[in-house]
């Protein structure tokens, strides 16, 4: 069955829609993290747009947020204080990433732009991530487990000036460099149509070295509040969110994420980390490919609008 997508300007299968956003929805709930870096390449190589796909996405994002957030908060989960002020720089970034997507668009040059971050952002994310599942369960088989990271052992960066404490992370550090990453994040979520969950969750641990109970609810709190403003921005700004794919994208999502969950508690760690560190590094290299295979049709054609 066909359905016209009207912002997005063409026809598509319901089904394929739908059968994209439960898979992507069943990936997000196996692994445990937002499917917008996956959702919005699929949309792309699907033939939709980049533009719509990365504006569009970003309502997907909200919702799966939303849910995260009130399941976090109930368990108290979340560090408000450190939320808010990752919330603070995540909405400076957002909205330098619509400017920045509305000002590409005009110069014609955003579909690059968006192949190029996606393939360099995934293949280095992919690459440090398969290369420390590798090293684990290289560590493992030879029976020398790898020491474990100290609570309190922090870098220079966190003793920067304008320090603050956040007590439900155990954290007193400076929010210079906190602001920086949630900077990033939404910068990166706004021009790329990700929420941002595998990059602030590995930073929030790995380099704030916030303890893990509290990381995903935090990181979730982030991205919802920036998800909505670029929700906001993209529709009103850019006029690029098509609504009706959206409520079909979380509609498939929704039960997909059911069925990840459930058979993700049957994976053991490595191999979790390995199966996410491919698909990762699988979706930057499709993009590879797209950069240097030539197209089929190497010349389009379009009305260009009276002046």
């Amino acid at each position: 069955m066909q359905i016209y997508l009207p912002v997005a300007e063409m026809p598509v299968s319901v089904l394929t829609l739908l059968g994209l956003g439960a898979l992507v929805g069943f990936v997000s709930g196996l692994f445990g993290i937002g499917g917008g870096f996956l959702m919005t390449p699929m949309l792309i190589f699907l033939g939709i747009p980049p533009a719509v796909a990365v504006a569009t996405q970003t309502a997907p994002i909200a919702a799966s947020s939303t849910t995260s957030v009130l399941a976090a908060v109930r368990r108290n989960a979340v560090d408000l204080r450190l939320g808010a002020v990752l919330v603070g720089g995540g909405l400076v970034g957002t909205a330098l990433g619509v400017w920045f997507f509305a000002a590409m668009r005009r110069a014609g040059q955003l579909d690059l732009v968006i192949a190029l971050s996606y393939l360099a952002l995934l293949t280095a994310v992919g690459g440090l991530m398969l290369t420390d599942s590798v090293r684990d369960l290289w560590s493992k088989r030879r029976g020398r487990a790898r020491p474990a990271r100290l609570g309190g052992d922090h870098p220079g960066y966190l003793a920067w000036p304008l320090r603050m404490r956040f007590p439900r992370s155990r954290l007193y550090a400076s929010v210079i460099p906190i602001l920086g990453l949630a900077l990033f994040v939404g910068f990166a979520g706004a021009v790329l149509g990700i929420g941002g969950g595998f990059i602030m969750v590995p930073a929030l641990l790995y380099l704030l070295r916030v303890p893990t109970g509290v990381v995903v609810g935090t990181s979730q709190f982030q991205i919802l509040w920036t998800s909505l403003v670029a929700l906001v921005l993209h529709a009103v700004q850019n006029q690029a969110v098509d609504m009706v794919l959206a409520v079909i994208l979380i509609t498939g999502g929704v039960f997909g994420a059911q069925f990840g969950a459930r058979f993700g508690r049957n994976l053991r760690s490595e191999t979790f980390r390995l199966l996410l560190a491919v698909l990762v590094l699988t979706v930057g290299l499709r993009f590879a490919l797209d950069l240097v295979v030539p197209p089929a049709e190497p010349f389009s054609v379009v009305v260009a609008e009276e002046r």
